[in-house]
């Protein structure tokens, strides 16, 4: 079972035994779990590395205060064999919510005084919940037995277990947000805002050796992760990365540090506060420090989606640092402190990225004030407006800006990305494709129609320093216009095929090929088969095979950079690789969108990826290994999770078996495809009953199937009656039936033999595959549907222009005279009917008049 399936598994099961309590809360019990799991483990492995054997493990208590001290200098913390995750799992019954009290009071007395910040009070939120789990202290233990046994077989075997977990916990983050309504806003920040957000400023720390990020409301801290790990691209040192975390709300700021450490982060490269932002400024007196220094935090990048619009207190703050050169945010809206606060500690050199509500581009007063400074002072570089709908609990319109301290260039750059997104649920999500246009444009700093602008600080003044998107990038659809002409005599305006020029610049020679000009501004089409036209046109033809040609190595590319490299090559890195090698092809190919074959390119990586990365962690021979396929069924009135078959741990069974077992799979395929028949021939069957025949006992309550027993005994019943014609096709179509019954019958056994046949031998097949055919495989699994996918482009480009057309053509077909004439003749028709018709007097006399009305009269 890969990570996906597994946190799909444990959400599944957490799903089921939250009961009453909501998801906002509830997952601070499974989330704290998981992570004490993850610290458990983590000091387990740390002793077996050096020397503890399974017999010496129990040995480790608080007694040993050597021990104690040992572990407490190379982790920062200590737990005693008893208080261990796995010994809690291994006493079974025996296990008591008392041993959980006990564990995590133990694990507060047990931190190393060096690492006091990062883990005390980590688990207060978990402590205090517990008696949430129940009224008595037996449910309270049946609740947290449940939980236990959830997170039991998250992987911590050392390969891949930092990603697994951290991958699970950041799943579960984002599940639960996604149910907990208006409360997910207080902690996490969508995954692909996130990565936006971290794009845009890993590549502007590109060549930095040392990076310090900072986030000012941290949540889960997901933000501040996702950078770490878009910034590590381009660092030959991950370790070299600082982390700076402050939060308000003290069991989301547990998340953050949960989060971080969880994600394989040196707790010396972390540092975290729990306190109020704005009334409590980074950095602060430690307590610790008998000098009581204060020294201001400066970093290379800070990230922050605070509280909109929250209120707070401004009261002196005139002098505060962060305030003084810009103005104070009004009482009732927070966002531009929270802004001033972050662009306070970014470096000369560095960058901002912050979410807010759209409102902070253009309400006025004191936030007008506020804008104007920071444009003045050349620190706004870019504005970009997200869809609507794309943060959990919230559906008003964001955008995230881009700050700096000092910048060479003084225009802002402004991105209206609102129409670039997914469905998913009831809110919206930005593709990777849309991830990468924006990032790109914010890097390359261009103006592309619709989409973005870059616009000088004279405009932004002359506009009163109202920064309203719409203002500035107008990417709404053109309105739809009427040719008079066109509409009354019929012929497409040449000015509207004209809007088509990007084809017709592709394909010089198509579009005389498509339309007759008569020498008016209207032309009409020349043939009815408008994509055919389009496809046989040399134009077409010659586009096609240049795109072809563009990619007819590219597989051979693919192999050598995905097979020949698949246990070194760096992942992340790798997919930016492909991108940039496709964007390269595509460098002199019109039409074709760049952005449409980068998102076919990560709908495919996004499988590539998971298989690489077992293999890199488990080896080479993990292509060649299945799993137990585990489903749950009901039994007892409980789920029960059993085996049913297997698959295949990198290779899919269905892969192998209609590639090296193709007879036995054809075989069974074709089964499979008659079985899927046999209803539509039944329904036939029933549709050719005459209603007498429909009335005997031959068929169910609802008339919609047959009942085999009464089919045989009306079979039987018919023999001893007089043959008639009517009899002799009844008996024939009962015997139809009886015959496709049985068909089907053997049919159902054939395919569960085959089918258990065929599992079998394809499970042998994997376990005995030579390393040749997994190249094979895996070149048919990862390379050939992405292949497949580009080589779509062109078919979908040419869809395209001819619905265009279509629409067209659609659109001035029926002219206004036409119609004129069709009501006519519908009225007169109307009329000839009202003259055969016949009533009283009355009746006869409002029909008169109706008539009159319909000939104009």
């Amino acid at each position: 079972m890969n990570k996906q399936q597994l946190a799909n598994r444990i959400w599944e099961s957490a799903n089921k035994m939250r009961s009453k309590i909501e998801a906002n809360e509830y997952k601070d019990y499974i989330l704290g779990f998981i992570f004490y799991k993850y610290l458990s483990d983590k000091e387990v492995k740390f002793l077996i590395e050096n020397d503890y054997t399974d017999e010496l493990l129990p040995t480790v208590t608080e007694d040993d205060d050597e021990t104690v001290r040992w572990v407490q200098q190379n982790l920062g913390y200590f737990i005693s064999y008893n208080n261990l995750f796995s010994t809690w799992i291994s006493i079974g019954r025996d296990f008591d919510v008392s041993n959980v009290t006990d564990a995590l009071s133990a694990f507060n007395r047990n931190i190393s005084s060096s690492h006091k910040k990062v883990f005390e009070k980590i688990f207060q939120t978990l402590e205090t919940g517990l008696s949430k789990l129940g009224d008595s202290s037996g449910a309270r233990t049946k609740a947290i037995s449940g939980l236990l046994q959830l997170i039991k077989d998250i992987p911590m075997d050392g390969k891949q277990d930092y990603d697994v977990l951290g991958f699970i916990y950041e799943y579960l983050i984002e599940k639960f947000a996604a149910n907990a309504g208006k409360k997910a806003g207080e902690f996490y920040t969508p995954h692909e805002v996130s990565l936006l957000m971290s794009e845009i400023v890993a590549n502007h720390l590109k060549g930095k050796n040392e990076i310090e990020i900072y986030d000012s409301t941290s949540g889960s801290g997901s933000l501040l992760i996702n950078i770490g790990k878009s910034v590590s691209k381009y660092m030959p040192n991950s370790d070299n990365i600082k982390y700076y975390a402050q939060e308000l709300k003290e069991n989301t700021y547990n998340l953050t540090r949960m989060n971080l450490v969880m994600r394989g982060i040196n707790p010396s490269n972390i540092t975290t506060r729990c306190a109020d932002t704005l009334e409590e400024d980074w950095p602060f007196f430690d307590e610790n420090d008998p000098v009581n220094t204060y020294e201001t935090l400066y970093v290379d990048a800070v990230v922050s989606n605070p509280p909109y619009s929250q209120a707070w207190d401004p009261s002196n703050k005139e002098s505060d640092a962060r305030y003084s050169r810009f103005g104070l945010a009004p009482k009732g809206k927070a966002d531009y402190a929270f802004l001033l606060h972050d662009l306070f500690h970014i470096k000369p050199d560095g960058i901002m990225t912050i979410v807010l509500p759209h409102g902070v581009l253009f309400r006025g007063g004191e936030e007008g004030e506020i804008r104007k400074n920071l444009i003045e002072n050349n620190h706004i570089d870019a504005i970009i407006g997200l869809p609507a709908n794309i943060f959990f609990g919230t559906g008003i319109p964001t955008i995230i800006m881009v700050l700096k301290q000092k910048r060479e260039n003084t225009d802002v750059l402004i991105i209206d990305a609102s129409k670039g997104f997914i469905k998913e649920g009831k809110n919206n999500k930005l593709r990777a494709s849309d991830i990468k246009r924006i990032s790109d444009a914010v890097a390359a700093r261009a103006d592309y129609p619709k989409f973005s602008r870059v616009v000088t600080q004279d405009e932004i003044r002359k506009n009163d320093y109202n920064l309203n998107i719409p203002r500035y990038v107008d990417s709404s659809e053109s309105a739809e216009s009427w040719d008079i002409y066109a509409s009354m005599f019929g012929g497409i305006p040449k000015s509207e095929i004209d809007e088509l020029y990007e084809y017709w610049k592709a394909f010089p020679n198509l579009k005389q090929t498509l339309f007759n000009d008569n020498g008016t501004p209207y032309l009409t089409l020349a043939a009815n088969d408008i994509k055919s036209q389009i496809k046989n046109h040399a134009d077409v033809i010659e586009f096609e095979k240049a795109f072809g040609d563009t990619f007819a190595n590219f597989s051979d590319f693919l192999k050598d950079e995905l097979l020949s490299k698949m246990t070194t090559l760096a992942i992340t890195k790798t997919e930016d690789d492909l991108s940039e090698n496709i964007f390269d092809r595509l460098k002199n190919i019109p039409l074709i969108d760049r952005y449409e074959a980068y998102q076919i390119l990560d709908d495919n990586w996004s499988g590539i990826s998971v298989d690489l990365e077992i293999i890199q962690t488990e080896g080479f021979e993990a292509a060649k290994k299945v799993d137990p396929k585990l489903i749950i069924k009901k039994k007892n009135g409980r789920d029960e999770e059993i085996q049913d078959g297997w698959t295949g741990h990198v290779i899919p069974f269905e892969l192998v078996g209609e590639t090296l077992l193709s007879d036995d799979y054809a075989a069974l395929a074709a089964d499979e495809n008659r079985l899927s028949e046999i209803p539509s021939e039944y329904e036939d069957l029933l549709e050719s009953l005459t209603e007498e025949e429909k009335e005997s006992d031959i068929l169910n309550e609802s008339g919609d199937s047959f009942v085999a027993k009464e089919v045989t005994k009306k079979l039987k019943a018919l023999k001893n009656e007089e043959k008639t014609t009517e009899t002799a096709k009844f008996i024939e179509k009962l015997k139809t039936y009886e015959k496709l019954a049985k068909e089907e019958k053997e049919l159902k056994s054939s395919i569960k033999k085959k089918s258990a046949e065929l599992q079998k031998k394809i499970k042998i097949t994997i376990e005995n595959l030579s390393d040749e055919q997994v190249y094979m495989l895996l070149e048919k699994k990862w390379i050939e549907p992405l292949i497949e996918g580009l080589k779509g482009l062109p078919d979908t480009l040419v869809d395209t222009l001819v619905s265009k057309i279509s629409a067209l053509q659609t659109k001035y077909d029926t002219t206004l005279d036409e119609i004129e004439a069709q009501i006519k003749e519908t009225e007169s028709t109307l009329a000839e009917m009202i003259d055969e018709l016949v009533g009283n007097e009355f009746d006869m006399k409002g029909l008169s008049e109706f008539k009159s009305l319909l000939l104009g009269e």
